[in-house]
C-alpha cells in the first residue's frame, strides 16, 4: 500500500479476504470513496471512468436518484421482514412485473440474494421436479464449455470444467454432461448424440443464451439455442437460461432468449435486476414446473428458503429499475452503445496479437491470443483513468446504458492506446 492509503483500507486490508485473488501476490484494492453515474471516485481524489459497471451491474449509472429515493423510502417503512409465512408489497408487485415481461408461461417467481444462489434454486427445482414424479435418477445436467454460472458448489459442476476457475475441486464436485456449444454440424451432431446417451439420467440443460459471460466473454448465434430448445422437448428435458448477465437490456433485448424466440422452462436473473444498488436473485419457473411441487404431500414442497430472500429494499430498487426500463430509452441507449462499441474497438484488429474483436448489444470485447502480465495491463488502465479489468485473455467493456459518448470514447480509445502500447513492449 502506498504512504497515502486511508487509515481504514491499511487497518481493514489486513483481515480483508478479497475475491478472485491471490492474495499474497496480489497488487492492492484501490479504495473508493464515492460513486455518481459512470465515475468512481478514489480516496486520493482520481476519478476512474467505470467500464464495466460493478461487474454489468449498474445499468443506469450508480446512485441513480429515481432508483435511491425509493430505497430510502422504503427504509423509513420496512428494511426488512421474513418471507416465511409474511409477505410484502414490494416483492408481490416485483413478481408481478417480472412475470409479466417474462412469455406467459413462466408465472412463478422464487426470490434469492444472489445470482450463484438463484441458479442453485434452478437445479433444486429441475431435480425435484423429477423427483416428485417418481424419476429418482434423473439428477444431472448438461452444461457447456465456456460457461460459467456461479461460484457455489452445484454450480461450480456446470461451469467450464477446464478452462474456468474451479478445475481444482474437478475431483469432489458432482459429474455433470459437458457439451461443446452447437455452433456447426459437427458439434450439432455430437450434441445431439450426447442427449440421446444421456437423456434418461438429465434434469435439464443450463444454458448462457447469446453470450457466456465470465468464461470468457463467447458469442453464438440465436439459431444455437432454438437448436438446444428443440433438443430439450425433444428429450422432455427442462431448459434452464441463466441471464444472470444477458438479462435487462444487456445483449440488446430486454431478455437474450427473446433474439431466438425460445421460451425456457426456468430462467435465473440477478446482477442488474436492482440497477446495481442491492443483491437480489430471481429464479422464474413455468407453471409446468411449479405445478409438479402441488401435491398433498409436504415432501412435495421446495424446502428452500434464504434467510433475506426478497429482502425488501432489494425489491424496491428492483421495482424502481423496472420503472426506469419503462419510462427511459435503455435499449436505444444500448443500440447506440453497440454502434460506437463496434467503431471505437475497430482499430484493435489491427493490433499484433489481438485475436478477436466483437460487439453484442452493450458488450465490447477485444481478445488477444495472450495477455502476459495482467496485473501491468490493469495498472496501466488505471493510470489512463479508467476501471477495466481484463481476465484471461480477454479485454471488454459492459458500461451503463447512461454512460455518455465522451467517457465511452475515452474508454475505447484508451483500450486502443494501451494495447498498442502493450504490443510493442511485447507485453501482449
Amino acid at each position: 500500500m502506498s504512504a497515502g492509503s486511508p487509515n481504514w483500507l491499511t487497518r481493514g486490508l489486513p483481515h480483508l479476504w478479497l475475491p478472485y485473488s491471490q492474495m499474497q501476490t496480489a497488487a492492492p484494492p484501490l479504495p473508493v470513496v464515492a460513486t455518481q453515474g459512470t465515475r468512481i471516485k478514489l480516496a486520493d481524489g482520481r476519478e476512474l471512468i467505470d467500464g464495466i459497471a460493478s461487474w454489468w451491474t449498474a445499468c443506469h449509472g450508480y446512485n441513480h436518484p429515481h432508483i435511491r429515493e425509493a430505497v430510502i423510502r422504503q427504509l423509513d417503512a420496512m428494511p426488512h421482514i421474513m418471507l416465511g409465512g409474511l409477505v410484502h408489497e414490494q416483492a408481490a408487485r416485483l413478481a408481478t412485473r417480472l412475470t409479466a415481461l417474462m412469455p406467459r408461461r413462466l408465472d412463478r417467481v422464487f426470490f434469492s440474494d444472489s445470482g450463484s444462489v438463484s441458479v442453485e434454486v434452478a437445479m433444486k427445482m429441475a431435480i425435484q421436479y423429477r423427483l416428485n414424479q417418481g424419476e429418482a435418477r434423473r439428477g444431472k445436467f448438461l452444461a457447456f464449455r465456456g460457461a460459467y454460472h456461479g461460484d457455489t458448489f452445484a454450480c461450480m459442476s456446470v461451469c467450464d470444467p477446464e478452462e474456468g476457475m474451479h478445475a481444482l475441486f474437478s475431483g469432489v464436485l458432482p459429474r455433470q454432461i459437458i457439451a461443446e456449444l452447437p455452433t456447426d454440424e459437427a458439434r450439432l451432431g455430437v450434441f445431439d448424440r450426447l442427449l440421446e446417451q444421456h437423456a434418461h439420467e438429465l434434469a435439464g440443460i443450463l444454458v448462457e443464451p447469446l453470450v457466456q459471460g465470465a468464461g470468457g466473454m463467447i458469442f453464438h448465434a440465436p439459431e444455437v439455442l432454438r437448436h438446444i430448445r428443440a433438443g430439450a422437448d425433444r428429450h422432455g428435458l427442462l431448459l434452464i437460461a441463466d441471464e444472470i448477465f444477458t438479462g435487462f437490456g444487456r445483449t440488446g433485448t430486454m431478455f437474450a432468449c427473446e433474439a431466438a424466440g425460445i421460451v425456457p422452462d426456468i430462467v435465473t436473473l440477478s446482477k442488474a435486476l436492482t440497477g446495481g444498488t442491492l443483491g437480489l436473485g430471481a429464479t422464474i419457473a413455468s407453471s409446468v414446473v411449479f405445478d409438479a411441487f402441488l401435491s398433498d404431500r409436504p415432501e412435495h414442497a421446495l424446502m428452500h428458503g434464504p434467510t433475506f430472500m426478497a429482502n425488501p429494499l432489494a425489491c424496491a430498487a428492483a421495482n424502481a429499475s423496472l420503472d426506469l426500463f419503462e419510462t427511459e430509452p435503455r435499449l436505444a441507449q444500448v443500440a447506440k452503445i453497440s454502434a460506437r462499441l463496434t467503431s471505437g474497438l475497430e482499430p484493435c484488429r489491427d493490433i499484433p496479437g489481438v485475436r478477436d474483436v466483437r460487439v453484442k448489444g452493450a458488450i465490447g470485447v477485444v481478445e488477444l491470443e495472450k495477455i502476459s502480465d495482467l496485473n501491468d495491463l490493469k495498472r496501466r488502465l488505471v493510470e489512463a483513468g479508467v476501471w477495466v479489468r481484463p481476465f484471461g485473455r480477454i479485454v471488454y467493456l459492459t458500461p451503463a446504458f447512461t454512460i455518455e459518448d465522451a467517457d465511452l470514447a475515452t474508454l475505447t480509445s484508451t483500450i486502443v492506446a494501451v494495447l498498442q502500447d502493450f504490443s510493442r513492449n511485447g507485453a501482449a
